[in-house]
């Protein structure tokens, strides 16, 4: 029995002769003796497939790192036509002032160097931020780096750069994710809230806004109508309302109702108001005692055309309240885009948004690079 077995598989292991007729009848022995795991296919072609296995699973993943790159760049560059449109009295300020500077003259100087701070502090960078410029404008002509009007915008550019790259919003990693907004009375905090969720909704997320400015009755029907137009939940209460009591109810209707993200309109009254920022801990303690770990983000919304006076009201909501964050809005109505600089330098804050327009979808994911090119070309 054993020899005729090993006969049966000696028969199927050759090649049948030209002209026997019992080749297809052999094709199909081999095939049902490999399925069963009798026969084992050959070496050379196991390698080949795993070969060509990886080579496809390479390629894959080349093209789809291609077509990320190519994404980012595209983005990149949407920011960059947005920003350069909506930020031209800032570039012209900047800029003319650079070409006025040079006019007429072939080296960089102390002179020159004394005309570019005070051209750097009039776009409202601020007094530190422009002296951090200098020092490194300064260092590089003493290197003789510095020669001409395109290297001095270029060694300008790296270093407003540096300034700005903050380190990158936080995942979220929570649901839901809870976004607590602060500012003073004016600065645009409800409308803000408005195109966060406008965004939310694109991406296909449900947010839900907690209005939580119980002292302006205006501030809550504002919140209301805007989420009526974006199809988004509102939480409210009566006017006078305890605002912790309301973001409490809130919080607990953003479980119920498993929304993505949940964003908290604050009041706004003078910052410099010591029962305000009383208010805005209570509310950070609320939440975070209702929901562990929240508010995720905590960010602060300043009105770019406020100039210095934005930076004093920095300070005190981080010192109440810990911001992560800074939205600057009204870029597009001022020449006075040098407070993003002055905003990251001086409070060390990273800036996630800027607001350059009216429209929904004028608010912008700051991108370091693309703001620093829309204000210096």
């Amino acid at each position: 029995m054993r020899r005729w077995f090993r006969k049966k598989e000696l028969k199927l292991e050759t090649k049948p002769e030209e002209g026997t007729g019992s080749g297809e009848e052999t094709v199909k022995e081999y095939a049902a003796s490999e399925a069963a795991g009798r026969i084992s296919p050959p070496k050379e072609s196991i390698h080949q497939a795993r070969a060509e296995s990886s080579a496809a699973t390479a390629a894959d993943a080349e093209e789809t790192a291609a077509l990320e790159e190519q994404a980012v760049t595209e983005t990149r560059k949407g920011r960059f036509s947005r920003f350069r449109e909506r930020l031209a009295r800032t570039r012209k300020g900047l800029t003319g002032g650079l070409e006025r500077l040079f006019l007429g003259r072939r080296e960089v100087d102390a002179e020159v160097l004394e005309e570019l701070e005070e051209i750097l502090i009039t776009a409202d960078l601020g007094v530190a931020a422009s002296h951090r410029l200098m020092e490194a404008v300064r260092d590089k002509v003493k290197r003789r780096e510095l020669r001409d009007a395109a290297r001095l915008k270029e060694a300008l550019r790296e270093e407003m750069a540096a300034i700005l790259s903050g380190p990158p919003a936080p995942r979220r990693t929570a649901r839901p994710w809870v976004v607590l907004l602060v500012g003073v009375n004016g600065v645009g905090k409800t409308t803000t809230i408005a195109k966060l969720a406008h965004q939310d909704r694109r991406q296909g997320l449900k947010p839900l806004l907690i209005a939580a400015d119980t002292f302006r009755a205006a501030a809550v029907e504002q919140l209301e109508v805007w989420g009526e137009r974006l199809g988004a939940q509102v939480v409210r209460q009566k006017t006078g309302a305890d605002p912790a009591a309301v973001v409490f109810d809130g919080l607990d209707a953003a479980q119920a109702r498993r929304v993505d993200t949940v964003y908290v309109d604050t009041a706004g009254r003078l910052h410099t108001k010591v029962n305000l920022m009383e208010e805005l801990k209570k509310i950070h303690r609320t939440a975070a005692r209702k929901l562990p770990g929240a508010p995720h983000e905590t960010l602060l919304i300043l009105d770019a055309t406020t100039g210095q006076n934005a930076l004093s009201q920095a300070r005190l909501f981080h010192e109440a309240v810990g911001v992560t964050g800074v939205i600057l809005t009204k870029l597009d109505g001022t020449a006075k885009g040098g407070m993003a600089l002055a905003v990251a330098h001086e409070t060390g804050l990273p800036i996630r948004y800027v607001g350059v327009g009216e429209g929904l979808d004028d608010l912008q994911p700051f991108d370091a690079e693309a703001f620093v090119a829309a204000i210096l070309d």
